[in-house]
């Protein structure tokens, strides 16, 4: 695996009950995965010559972050390397631009969308049906809300980060009235099998995933199903192996549109750990490797994940002692990652058949971890 985040330290657990042999190409010796994993290379995902190094011996290689460049991706495959998801797939998480396009020319429902080329075309795009405020992204790099700027007129763009500054290209985008964010996760496998898991709501506070619950409270469930056959139905068209998450909008006339696409394990979909038959992170591991995928139903009525942001932590070890000493149903996963002021470093699971009381514990476990609350 190609990154040494929290995701691939996840994946790594889900392998160990098969007896996979995971190797990690990790950026440095202190990464999430590189601390749980015992086959570890120190090197640059940027580097040919070092991720030709690292794949020597693998039967395959699947990634915890898009960030490797295409064409490299590419190289390997052309050197008989098996890749997953393949080049021409995860491009379209890796580029807004391309992912824009190709769901555009699916039929696919998206926002309104322009790549744009400095201030005055944002302006040209509002004033042509999108209205302002204008959401502008960077087509490569972004993420949890970073190299994403909302502005409500030309002048607002030099007037915060000018996001052309940066030389990359820039897309925008209306800003939808959204009434709020879904998210659909699936896993496919190279013979064609998928499975898909309930669709679930994702709260973000500060761009930053803090809460899901699954499954969406009150979703329609015709629209619950037509979102699950969405995401199958792009992760077949654009030959995606493995895991996919699939970011939508949901808005008052009671329709999704799609807003951003990851082929990796997902946030979205941690809840699954302990609230489904088969993790998100099990099933990864079983497509890339073709075997047969695992039952994707939830294991009770309502699972509630909540994300533990870096605040203060006075005394890590005495918050254990609070969380399960108050909540012994409650299922902590930290990452052993430094904490950093809103750096993801963990996130609880709380699942069962009250959602007020699921709700509650999972968020009083992440903040008692975060050291917003001391009772």
């Amino acid at each position: 695996m190609v990154g040494g985040g929290q995701l691939a330290r996840m994946t790594h657990e889900a392998g160990i009950p098969l007896g996979i042999r995971f190797k990690l190409l990790s950026d440095t010796p202190q990464d999430s995965a590189a601390q749980a994993v015992g086959d570890v290379i120190v090197g640059d995902y940027r580097d040919l010559e070092t991720l030709r190094a690292f794949a020597r011996g693998c039967d395959v290689i699947t990634f915890d972050h898009e960030h490797v460049p295409t064409e490299h991706l590419k190289a390997l495959q052309a050197e008989g390397i098996p890749v997953r998801p393949g080049p021409d797939a995860l491009v379209h998480a890796q580029d807004k631009g391309v992912m824009r396009a190709r769901l555009t020319e699916l039929g696919v429902p998206c926002p309104r969308h322009r790549i744009v080329t400095d201030p005055a075309d944002v302006t040209r795009f509002a004033e042509e049906g999108a209205g302002y405020p204008v959401v502008l992204k960077t087509v490569r790099g972004g993420y949890d809300g970073k190299g994403v700027w909302v502005v409500d007129s030309e002048a607002a763009i030099s007037g915060a980060a000018d996001p052309f500054k940066a030389g990359v290209p820039v897309l925008a985008e209306e800003k939808v009235p959204f009434t709020r964010e879904l998210a659909a996760n699936v896993v496919r496998s190279p013979h064609g099998q998928a499975v898909a898991y309930p669709v679930v709501e994702s709260i973000q506070v500060g761009g930053v995933c803090d809460t899901v619950i699954a499954p969406a409270p009150g979703l329609d469930p015709a629209l619950s199903v037509r979102t699950q056959e969405l995401a199958l139905r792009i992760a077949k068209e654009l030959d995606v192996i493995g895991h996919l998450a699939v970011e939508l909008f949901e808005t008052a006339s009671g329709e999704v549109l799609v807003n951003e696409l990851a082929m990796r394990p997902h946030n979205s979909g941690h809840w699954t750990q302990d609230g489904a038959v088969t993790s998100q992170f099990a099933n990864h591991v079983r497509a890339v490797l073709d075997l047969p995928l695992g039952d994707p139903r939830p294991r009770a009525k309502w699972t509630v994940m909540a994300n533990v942001l870096g605040g203060d932590y006075p005394d890590m070890y005495q918050g254990y002692l609070h969380c399960m000493a108050r909540d012994p149903g409650l299922k902590i996963h930290m990452y052993g990652k430094d904490v950093k002021p809103g750096r993801k470093v963990g996130h609880v699971n709380v699942y069962g058949d009250d959602l007020a009381d699921v709700r509650e514990r999972a968020r009083h476990a992440a903040d008692y971890l975060r050291g917003t609350i001391t009772e």
